[in-house]
């Protein structure tokens, strides 16, 4: 429980969890962490770029040095516990820590992000009304340059560089967010939730198959390698082709592989589905998140694209529609229903393992598959995320003066810090990504591309569209 980047997600998030919730009793513990403001270039000042969350009257400055130490700290523990070098860890942290900070800042300049409407509030004759999505944009872009022309700064952050851990601490503050939003609209979370569960059997029990029946039919693929890439396509990604490749003992380097291909078309998908589904559907927030929700096969790439999306979705709706939808419910239809394709990696890998031993293998005195495997590979993060869930969702119905001073304290967790381990994800994504990797791939490239574009794709899309046509965030 202290060695896995899983638990020191829930660590992490529920350290932070805990310490606003304090607000409870009064106690801001949480006030010192920095937020970013818009400014405008030409007129830049660290107190329109920066400020502290709550603590009034201190320096911006001051406000970002805390958060770096607090980070710091938690950080260099949970590498600590995991075995990282933390040499290598504090120092890759720290550069990723600052370079992180900038390309926020950047990305919060009102020609980049403030929306038509506040033109005369910055006095701007133009704009591109891209909203926080551009930071994100824009933290991909940095990381991805360092990642394939500058591999020697590369590698010296990839010791910090952990997108995983990160957006999965993200997703347990999500979570504090998503009960906060439950708070407000609890049969649409609701009805979220559900349609989400709808999703998962068409991963495992629809799109699984027809990729494994592709890979060995028309591709030629062996049963290990079909299977280990039927799971990292159809269900989620790495976690599903590293479960499923322990469960079958497949070759060590079959989940490498695929490992590699998830993640380098991971960043196709996080670059152009954002853009594609606002442009094709901009009426469709609600189906166009669980479509990303189920087409994007990591929990990282999933998670940032779908803040893109919420980002650019409610900046183009806001411009051209007239309506001003709430923030992060475009996210959330993503996030659920990638959660619940998470939840179940542990129940298809324990069945891959049942078939794999009794009928694949068939080997004399073949050992037995125990019921724990199901939890080995249960994703741990997925406990710290229903926990803050719950606990706010039962917050609320204590009273309302009980729901306003837990909200004080969770609004630091939920928005500054969630969002700076979503910036940080970006970067690190774009940092370990190495396309140079797909050389000599071509056959399992093609395969994957088939299936991604062809099959889940569409599939993904329609089943989104059966069961979320219609629904649309509560306005702001």
């Amino acid at each position: 429980m202290a060695t896995t980047e899983d638990w020191w997600a829930v660590w992490l998030g529920l350290i932070m969890f805990f310490a606003g919730l304090a607000s409870i009793w009064g106690w801001n513990l949480v006030g010192w962490m920095t937020k970013t403001g818009t400014w405008v270039w030409g007129d830049f000042a660290w107190s329109k770029a920066l400020k502290a969350s709550s603590y009034q009257g201190w320096h911006p400055l001051l406000s970002l040095l805390v958060t770096y130490l607090v980070f710091t700290a938690l950080t260099c523990l949970g590498a600590a516990a995991m075995k990282l070098d933390l040499k290598r860890f504090f120092l890759g942290w720290t550069f990723l820590f600052i370079l992180t900070w900038i390309v926020w800042i950047i990305g919060h300049e009102a020609h980049f992000k403030a929306s038509v409407n506040q033109f005369d509030q910055y006095g701007l004759s133009w704009g591109l009304s891209l909203g926080g999505g551009f930071s994100y944009m824009l933290a991909l872009a940095v990381g991805l340059i360092i990642g394939n022309f500058f591999k020697g700064f590369a590698e010296f952050l990839k010791e910090a560089a952990k997108p995983e851990w990160f957006i999965k601490t993200a997703i347990v503050y999500l979570g504090i967010k998503i009960g906060l939003m439950s708070i407000e609209a609890a049969g649409f979370t609701f009805e979220l939730a559900i349609t989400g569960i709808a999703a998962t059997f068409v991963a495992y029990l629809l799109v699984w198959p027809i990729v494994y029946a592709l890979s060995r039919r028309v591709f030629r693929l062996s049963r290990e390698a079909a299977a280990v890439l039927s799971s990292g396509i159809s269900i989620c990604g790495v976690s599903a082709a590293i479960a499923t490749a322990g469960a079958i003992r497949a070759r060590p380097v079959v989940p490498v592989m695929v490992s590699m291909l998830i993640v380098i078309f991971a960043m196709i998908e996080l670059v152009v589905l954002p853009g594609f589904y606002t442009a094709v559907a901009p009426n469709q927030p609600i189906v166009n998140g669980a479509a990303m929700g189920m087409t994007v096969k990591t929990d990282g790439a999933d998670a940032a694209a779908g803040a893109i999306l919420d980002e650019l979705m409610r900046a183009n709706a806001e411009v051209n529609l007239g309506v001003v939808w709430q923030e992060g419910w475009i996210l959330t239809s993503s996030i659920i229903t990638k959660i619940w394709i998470d939840m179940f990696i542990g129940v298809w890998a324990f069945l891959l393992a049942l078939v794999w031993v009794y009928k694949v293998e068939r080997q004399p005195g073949q050992s037995k598959v125990g019921v724990m495997e199901i939890w080995h590979r249960f994703p741990k993060f997925v406990l710290g995320y229903l926990v803050a869930w719950f606990v706010y969702m039962a917050i609320a119905t204590l009273g309302p003066d009980l729901s306003e001073a837990a909200t004080s304290g969770a609004e630091a967790v939920e928005g500054p810090m969630r969002k700076m381990m979503f910036m940080l994800t970006f970067v690190s994504i774009g940092v370990i990504t190495d396309f140079s990797k797909l050389r000599g791939m071509g056959k399992l490239a093609l395969l994957y591309a088939i299936a991604l574009f062809a099959i889940i794709a569409p599939l993904a899309y329609g089943v989104a569209w059966i069961f979320h046509h219609g629904m649309m965030p509560p306005t702001a």
